[in-house]
This record gives C-alpha cells, structure tokens and sequence, in this order.
C-alpha cells in the first residue's frame, strides 16, 4: 500500500440544516499514532463518526487503504479493518461483560477467530477476564472504557479510533489506559484517539491535526505543537 492508511479529505458533516464539521482534512499514516485535538464541540467526534459509518458525510473523501468508504455503512467500515471505541461507552448494560465483547466480534468474517481474540482481549485487560459474568452496568467507569476497547479490538481492526478515553476517569486509571494504547501501538496496531486532554495525547502521539469549530486547522507532528508556546495559545488554549 502506497499513501497512509486513512486519508480525510474536506469532510462536511450536516445535521439537518446544522453543520457539524465544515473542512475537516487529516492523514493516519499507518503504524502510527495521531491525535485529534480540540475543545468540546469542535467536531472531534463527528469526525469519527463520519469515518465509521454512523453518520453520513455531506462531502468530502474518506479513503481507507486507498479506497472510498464515505457513504458505506457501519458494519461494512468495520469489516474493512476499522473500529471505533466510541465516547460514552454505549455498551448493553444487562449483558455480560462477555457477552459484549463478543458482540464486537459479529463483523468478523471468519467466526472461528473469536475465541482466540476473545482469550487475547482478557490478557490485555485481566480486569475483564475476572468479571467475564458480571453484567456492564454494574461496572466502574475504568472498566467500562476497558470493556468498550475490549469489544473494538474483538473485530481486529487494523486501525483504532479512540473518543475521548480519558473522559471522566480518574487520573490513575487513565495513565493505566494510555499505557495500554502504547502497547497495543508497540504491537503493530495504527490509533486515532480524539482527546480533551491535550498533553496526554501529545505525549503518546506521533502526529496531531488541531479543529478549531468544525475545521481543522493545523497538522504537524506531536512533538512540534506540542513545544511552540504560540500554538499553544493560539489553537490549544495552553501554555
């Protein structure tokens, strides 16, 4: 494959008469990790929910490995290799923790592989394993954002869309997630995690794209916007 793995072109997002993203364009290279920043209601996550299919494009190009995927719907985004752990969770919370996890493995074409993914998801989040029967909506807000990660990873996607995982969490169990999402990196897995939290994102992130009400703005590497004081200020509403 030449090119990065996904590519967003001028993406427009409507609801109705309302726009909720007007220019968005950014590049995922593949086997990295890219941060989409902003302030609550800047579109972050219209955007990745536009990428997975819940919501239409109004215009606009979505490649995934060179191919168009704006206008498909959901289930066949993520059998094309692309999952979103969305933000809120959104699990079912009278099933069991297995039971939602292994909802996320329905896209698979293959089913014979969700047992393998099912024992693969438990080691990454032993947590997960001990309350296999224990129903999600019993379960801390920590281990609810494992469960909703766990049931992305249940379709093996080639690329992760994060959304606001730090989101109501306290501090320790965020550091215990993102160093998760490092590991999940380190083996191979490409991430687009959409944050609040600027200097978390910043530090675990290869490359950022900043949206400023609906556009983005400004795309670089982490390392750059995250030590020029003038983009601090300008577009991040730090330093």
């Amino acid at each position: 494959m030449t090119g990065p793995l996904l590519k967003i072109e001028h993406l427009e997002v409507r609801y109705g008469d309302l726009i909720g993203v007007s220019d968005v364009s950014l590049e995922v290279p593949e086997g990295s990790i890219v941060a989409l920043l902003g302030s609550n209601g800047g579109g972050k996550t219209t955007v990745l929910n536009a990428i997975a299919g819940l919501i239409p494009a109004y215009s606009g190009s979505i490649l995934f490995f060179g191919q168009e995927i704006g206008g498909q719907s959901a289930f066949a985004v993520v059998r094309k290799g692309l999952a979103l752990s969305p933000e809120g969770w959104r699990l079912f919370v009278q099933q069991s923790v297995e039971n939602n996890l292994k909802l996320g493995a329905t896209p698979l074409g293959d089913k014979a592989r969700a047992a393998a993914l099912l024992e693969r998801v438990y080691e990454i989040f032993p947590q997960l394993a001990e309350r296999r029967s224990q129903r999600a909506g019993t379960m801390s807000g920590g281990e609810r954002q494992m469960l909703a990660v766990g049931r992305a990873l249940m379709s093996d996607p080639r690329l992760l869309m994060l959304d606001e995982p730090s989101l109501g969490l306290a501090p320790a169990v965020v550091e215990k997630m993102y160093e998760t999402f490092e590991r999940l990196h380190k083996a191979g897995l490409t991430i687009l995690l959409a944050e609040q939290s600027i200097e978390l994102a910043l530090e675990v992130s290869d490359f950022a794209t900043v949206l400023q009400v609906g556009r983005s703005v400004l795309s670089g590497t982490a390392a750059a916007l995250a030590n020029d004081p003038q983009v601090q200020r300008a577009y991040l509403g730090t330093g």
